[in-house]
């Protein structure tokens, strides 16, 4: 019974981060189309950690601590993280590596896979590695 009550509580503190489907997204005051517009994303595939939940809506907080409530047909599993500093994005996952850009804080990235401490990412034109820390989002 104990093992059960804990299994279920752990999973509501696990970090639960999903992203934007389209560029235009309403995020309203409460969990239901009745409440009014808080205010409008315009930018698909923004990663938002969700902090509640009811029925088809998700609470949402992002990398600015804005909050709100977006119907869960506007969301899906996220791929997507944000520089909460400026990095250098490398040809390898080592520091040592050649330096390919510089991204600035609040650069939208692409994740196509982890390891340890780095990512594998593309942003516009650029693709390489950056490592895990000053990162908004969730890294599998």
């Amino acid at each position: 019974m104990f093992l059960s009550f804990f299994t279920s509580s752990f999973s509501v503190e696990k970090k639960n981060f999903l992203m934007l489907k389209n560029n235009k997204v309403n995020v309203r005051y409460g969990p239901s189309f009745d409440y009014p517009i808080k205010y409008i994303y315009k930018k698909a595939k923004l990663p938002l950690r969700v902090i509640d939940k009811k029925e088809n809506f998700r609470r949402i907080i992002d990398h600015k601590k804005n909050n709100g409530w977006i119907h869960i047909s506007q969301l899906r599993k996220s791929k997507s993280l944000i520089t909460t500093s400026t990095k250098i994005l490398f040809k390898k996952p080592t520091k040592y590596s050649k330096p390919i850009a510089k991204l600035d804080k609040g650069r939208l990235l692409f994740v196509k896979k982890c390891e340890k401490n780095w990512c594998n990412i593309e942003t516009e034109k650029f693709s390489g590695w950056i490592d895990k820390t000053n990162i908004w989002g969730e890294i599998n």
